[in-house]
């Protein structure tokens, strides 16, 4: 999926949030646009450090790493592949085995090839081999491409690695119109069922392979492909969930970590109500900064005067979708508080969609037409035009209950913390916190919890924070780098999600030096 030529709304297309769930942000709502949209770091949480796995390959995994990838060409002048690897690390079974599936576009200049770059787009649960074949031309530039192969893999139960499945298109368009900020018991019934309905269709669907999906799998998955692509070093990029993904192949396996650029990231110390909650947080200040540029231009439909102002008529304007939903040119669909809040989401995720969410913003408010924000809200959940949706929507939820325990453990739990998240968010707060209870109902425990990386003897980790990122907040990125006993942050002074790839000269040409000559940037370096 992609809108540009540049990397940064890709990435935003592709990763964070998937509706009903919620991931990752900043808990401070600035005043202004300038750098306070950072924050200050809160205090590093207590977590667990995550214990490097043993250098020497097990016996009963050597067949795994012994592979030979069978090469044939596929879409967009890539080659395609698929990887074996074990269900169950713990238990390996050749029977039960999983095939994941791999793309490559070779290295321009073979002579001076460094390796294989893999690249993941986030999500949790986004396609990496449609990201590398769809991104990678534009994404990096030519000496790199000459450099490196460009290297995508779906991760487990992504993609096309065989996907979780968990409703109909038919039931996820009724799933999407459930309304997230209940107003009454009914309305609260009406949602925990959804939630219930949901996580039972994911259990049938998928049966065992929701009990392993987590992040650590998928790493544990990396170090295979890395053997199986004939490379001693892994290189990565990542951005969003790609940098826990990343972060966490350091910390199992920091004698084979190579050039890690880590962008939009994310701090695996922090527990899922503080994630959630301070992405709506981020969320807000994201709006804010949104708002600020829609009220100081003409006929902006959220007024002229200022954020504050904004915030209280879009909040207005959700309760109105609430009470009498807005035609959208699908009788069936009609945009409800619940999309909308969705589709203005969407926007926030790139200043490349402003525009385009001030002319849904200006069509819903002032011409009663929700047709526009339900075109974003349908990119943000991947619905396609014939009704189905893509494996993202039920991926996300997969890994993510599955990697934590949920923040709230059910609605009584709620009730006590959402005040904390409405403080965060006067505008989205209410819908982050419901949305926790997805994981509440998830039919499999927790496989895992907050920890912290360090990756001791890793080679330099670039860590890229944005000081106005809606779903990944800059003190993320601050805690991330810290915490690698080799990371190094790179900061960009600006707006949207994800840096590198055209949102910045001085980030891409930081990144690009950092991949080709494994030169890292100095601290305390920040770009505009």
């Amino acid at each position: 999926m992609r809108l540009r030529t540049t990397g940064r709304l890709a990435l935003g297309l592709l990763a964070s949030t998937a509706l009903l769930v919620t991931a990752c942000s900043s808990n401070d709502r600035p005043d202004e646009r300038a750098p306070s949209g950072a924050g200050e770091s809160s205090p590093a949480p207590d977590a667990p450090p995550l214990e490097p796995l043993p250098e020497e390959i097990p016996a009963e995994l050597r067949t795994y790493y012994d592979q030979e990838l069978s090469w044939s060409a596929c879409e967009a002048g890539f080659e395609c592949a698929t990887l074996t690897v074990p269900l169950d690390y713990e238990n390996p079974d050749p029977a039960v085995d999983l095939q994941l599936t791999v793309t490559r576009d070779r290295a321009g200049d073979p002579d001076g090839r460094i390796g294989a770059l893999l690249m993941n787009p986030g999500g949790p649960g986004a396609s990496a081999v449609d990201f590398a074949q769809g991104s990678a031309e534009y994404l990096f530039p030519e000496e790199v491409r000459a450099r490196y192969d460009m290297v995508g893999f779906d991760a487990r139960g992504t993609g096309r690695s065989e996907p979780v499945a968990c409703l109909s298109g038919p039931e996820m368009d009724d799933y999407t119109l459930t309304d997230r900020t209940p107003d009454s018991d009914a309305e609260i019934d009406e949602l925990l069922a959804a939630f219930e309905e949901f996580a039972t269709g994911c259990q049938e669907e998928s049966g065992e392979l929701l009990e392993h999906i987590s992040t650590i799998e998928s790493a544990r998955d990396m170090d295979v492909l890395r053997a199986a692509l004939g490379d001693e070093d892994l290189h990565y990029i990542g951005f969003s969930y790609g940098t826990k993904l990343g972060a966490v192949y350091a910390g199992l396996f920091p004698q084979n970590t190579g050039r890690l650029v880590l962008d939009a990231a994310m701090d695996p110390r922090l527990p899922t109500l503080t994630t959630d909650r301070e992405q709506a947080g981020g969320f807000e200040t994201a709006f804010r900064s949104f708002a600020e540029d829609c009220v100081s231009g003409p006929d902006c439909a959220l007024g002229s005067e200022d954020a504050d102002d904004a915030s209280r008529r879009l909040s207005d304007f959700f309760d109105q979708v609430d009470a009498e939903p807005l035609p959208s040119g699908d009788p069936d669909r009609p945009l409800t508080e619940s999309l909308a809040t969705t589709g203005v989401s969407m926007a926030l995720y790139a200043e490349d969609l402003w525009p385009m969410l001030r002319d849904a913003l200006t069509a819903a408010i002032d011409d009663g037409d929700g047709a526009a924000l339900l075109e974003l809200a349908d990119l943000y959940n991947e619905r396609e035009p014939d009704g189905s949706y893509g494996t993202t929507m039920f991926a996300f939820p997969a890994i993510s209950c599955l990697d934590s325990p949920a923040g709230n453990a059910d609605a009584d739990a709620l009730e006590d913390t959402i005040g904390s998240y409405e403080e965060a968010s006067p505008t989205f707060g209410r819908d982050f916190a419901w949305a926790t209870l997805l994981c509440a109902a998830w039919p499999v425990e927790p496989t895992g919890s907050p920890v912290s990386i360090a990756a001791e003897g890793a080679t330099d980790i670039l860590v890229i924070g944005t000081l106005r990122d809606p779903a990944t907040p800059y003190s993320w990125a601050e805690g991330l780098a810290d915490q690698l006993d080799t990371g190094i942050l790179l900061t960009y002074d600006g707006d949207g999600h994800g840096a590198y790839g055209g949102a910045s000269d001085c980030v891409d040409s930081a990144v690009n030096s950092y991949l080709l000559e494994n030169s890292s940037p100095e601290e305390g370096t920040t770009c505009s």
